[in-house]
């Protein structure tokens, strides 16, 4: 009876909408203005609405309250909206940037000719939009593609809105599925985590629910099995026991491992999932589970690397210590003992592995072998993982250096890399510049594309975080003293000036660092325990501090590195605080809870080969075009168009994780370290973002939490069985 009488007291309000202050796509919830019929001032609404869009015509019901700060709300309850009526709201409506081709000025000049019958023009003649300024044949092909589409979408919102679906994905789900959405989605829910970028495993489940599913259904356990290991693959793994992922799986869904075990063999025999039996050091004989994509790389890289190391070279012999003398002269150098055991390894090996922390001399050992190499072939190929990381290598030996997914050379239309064994690159020797970032499938594309008869040279830190996907790849190599390997550890005199290098070195060593806080020095630490402290002095020296006493640029030369994502002195708070004080103005989009501006700093956070773009990529939103529903990204030169609906691959990058930065150098950083990421404070992650910083690195934070950083030296363990691979036969496979 209390209910009934509460749903009976909702009060009815109708009016137009004439902006929205935020809206959250991730859960549809929106603050905005009104104008409500028979007031004079503009109504503010909070709530729930799908897809709010200025001029739309709302028909709400719900209750008024009073917020302690933004005074008078009306809080919806349930809405129901419409295609406004008047001149007005017509013109609000296509000005918003709904319809791609139409913004704010071409709104106006059509309203202006057509008024109330505008949009049933633009539905049922839209030729006649001929007759207006700067519409031609091409825009008004794409005024009515995306008129069709609006509608669509808005059809695939309403079911999926009424299965828990949030906003947010119904674009990208429509753009994905086009006019068959409503019908894959009903026929197979679980196909969404898989198919869209964003939408997780649990999401699919809510939906599938909702729609009736079963929680023994097979495709249920399937998917929640394949959803397992790939978050497992999220945090570095490549396998995973069996009885481990069964009952993590069981955990999350609720079922029997009957139900499990069912699942599990269809997978199996869909090729989806591999099984094998594995000697683990600790805990001896074990059934590991592989998502198929990683085992096929796994092996292979294992047999690749191994062809590689064992084929004869294709080039002329070199005769060291001649090579040597020739290499010292060009370059005017003299190498250390330890540098001159590296460039002969190179010379007597077909591959090798060259380690060693900043101020080690990789670079010079590097430069050397390319001289000496460039003696008997012209065919030398120089790559990193990163855009940065290769212009850096470029910098550093005067060759041209390539990422190594623009070496492979990504093929949009067949979805692959065009280099491979039919197809492999031109070379008779590669050297990849910082390897401990590369992961298990980039290295396996990679192997993939190498002749047998190449000499192939990694260089990398192997104290370094991990690659940020899936292995070890460096490591487990190194660990398999199945190759040459020359390990650097004496820092060279001039490295010594710099007190970043030098700390960097005491710190992977388990010591304090030395901080004088001198004023030439190129290392400071800032003592502060309270959080709101760290932040405000964070934000302090990237707007005016460095610039001031270094005269570094606060979004091009600055980079904020954080042990954490949340948290007060996480990646989310300082990025909105940087945007705030270093870019306040100007034409923003809102999208997911984010807002992008004009001159703002991004990152890219998924690999997207048709962008040819990769994650962890930086650049700067150089325009936005709200007809075009578009944004451009200048990244290392490029301009890079994004959608509206792709900008959930885009994250404020004024601050990222110190997991982000692997393979970047910038030419200052600065670290805010609390007590609060305490469960990140790890001595390589500490390490690694020092030795991101080139000529400047300031820590903001507090001492404890840089003792629990170095005297924390276990690194998260990752299921990886290359190493293995590297020392002993294929081990036996269960589903052979």
């Amino acid at each position: 009876m209390g209910l009934e009488n509460k749903t009976q007291a909702l009060i009815k309000l109708r009016g137009q909408l004439e902006r929205v202050t935020y809206a959250n796509e991730e859960n549809g919830y929106v603050v905005a203005k009104v104008r409500v019929y028979g007031r004079t001032d503009l109504v503010t609404i909070v709530g729930n609405i799908l897809s709010p869009t200025p001029g739309e015509i709302l028909n709400m019901s719900g209750e008024w309250s009073n917020h302690p700060k933004f005074g008078e709300q009306f809080k919806i309850k349930s809405c129901v909206c419409s295609v406004p009526a008047s001149v007005h709201g017509i013109e609000k409506y296509l000005g918003s940037g709904l319809i791609k081709g139409i913004g704010s000025v071409m709104a106006k000049r059509i309203v202006k000719i057509f008024g109330e019958n505008t949009l049933d023009i633009i539905e049922n003649s839209i030729e006649k939009l001929h007759s207006i300024e700067g519409i031609g044949k091409q825009r008004i092909e794409m005024i009515a593609k995306a008129w069709t589409e609006q509608k669509e979408v808005r059809a695939v919102m309403v079911f999926l809105q009424s299965h828990g679906v949030s906003c947010a994905y119904a674009a990208k789900i429509y753009k994905k599925y086009g006019d068959d959405a409503i019908a894959i989605v009903k026929e197979n829910p679980y196909r969404l985590a898989h198919d869209i970028f964003g939408i997780g495993f649990l999401t699919a489940d809510k939906i599938a629910q909702t729609l009736g599913f079963d929680e023994t259904s097979p495709l249920r356990a399937e998917a929640g099995i394949m959803f397992a290991l790939s978050e497992l693959a999220d945090e570095g793994h490549v396998y995973y026991s069996h009885e481990n992922l069964i009952s993590k799986t069981k955990d999350m869904l609720s079922v029997n491992e009957s139900v499990l075990g069912i699942a599990m063999q269809s997978l199996l025999s869909e090729n989806k999932i591999v099984v094998e039996n594995l000697i683990d050091k600790e805990k001896g004989n074990v059934q590991g589970v592989f998502l198929s994509g990683y085992h096929l790389a796994e092996t292979y890289i294992a047999k690749k690397l191994r062809e590689i190391r064992d084929f004869v070279k294709n080039i002329e012999k070199i005769y060291a210590d001649t090579a040597l003398k020739y290499a010292q002269k060009k370059l005017s150098i003299s190498l250390a003992e330890k540098q001159i055991e590296a460039v002969k390894a190179a010379i007597d090996n077909k591959l090798l592995i060259i380690t060693g922390g900043p101020g080690t001399g990789k670079t010079t050992i590097t430069k050397a072998i390319l001289e000496i190499f460039s003696l008997v072939t012209g065919k030398i190929l120089l790559a990193a993982p990163t855009g940065r990381a290769a212009k850096r290598m470029s910098e550093a030996t005067g060759r041209d250096a390539k990422t190594i997914h623009r070496l492979l050379e990504f093929d949009p239309v067949k979805g692959r890399f065009k280099r491979n064994e039919e197809y492999p690159l031109i070379c008779d020797l590669i050297v990849i510049d910082e390897a401990s970032m590369v992961d298990t499938l980039l290295m396996y594309h990679l192997v993939k594309a190498i002749p047998r008869q190449a000499t192939l040279i990694l260089v990398g830190d192997i104290n370094q975080l991990p690659s940020i996907g899936a292995g070890n790849v460096l490591k487990d190599v190194i660990h398999s003293k199945a190759f040459a390997i020359v390990e650097l550890n004496e820092i060279f005199r001039q490295a010594r000036q710099s007190a970043i290098i030098v700390n960097a070195h005491r710190i992977i060593n388990g010591q304090y660092p030395k901080i004088d806080n001198a004023q030439n020095s190129d290392f400071y630490f800032i003592d502060k325990e309270d959080q709101e402290e760290v932040l405000e002095k964070v934000i302090l020296m990237v707007k005016s501090r460095i610039p001031e006493k270094f005269g570094f640029d606060s979004v091009n030369d600055i980079q904020v590195l954080t042990p954490m994502n949340r948290g007060i002195v996480g990646t989310g708070k300082i990025n909105e605080a940087l945007q705030g004080a270093l870019n306040p103005q100007g034409f923003e989009i809102v999208r997911g809870g984010r807002r992008y501006r004009v001159g703002d700093k991004v990152m890219q956070i998924r690999n997207n080969y048709n962008k040819n773009v990769f994650n962890g990529d930086i650049g700067i939103i150089s325009e936005a075009d709200q007809e075009e529903q578009t944004i451009s990204v200048n990244i290392d030169g490029r301009n890079i168009r994004y959608e509206y609906s792709e900008l959930e691959e885009l994250v404020l990058a004024y601050a990222i994780s110190i997991h982000k930065s692997q393979g970047s150098e910038y030419q200052a950083v600065v670290i805010p370290l609390v007590t609060a990421h305490y469960v990140m404070l790890q001595r390589n992650l500490v390490y690694t973002g020092i030795t991101r910083g080139k000529k400047l690195v300031v820590i903001v934070g507090s001492k404890k939490a840089m003792f629990i950083s170095i005297n924390n030296n276990k690194t998260s363990a990752r299921n990886t069985y290359l190493c293995e691979r590297l020392c002993q036969p294929e081990p036996e496979r269960v589903n052979k």
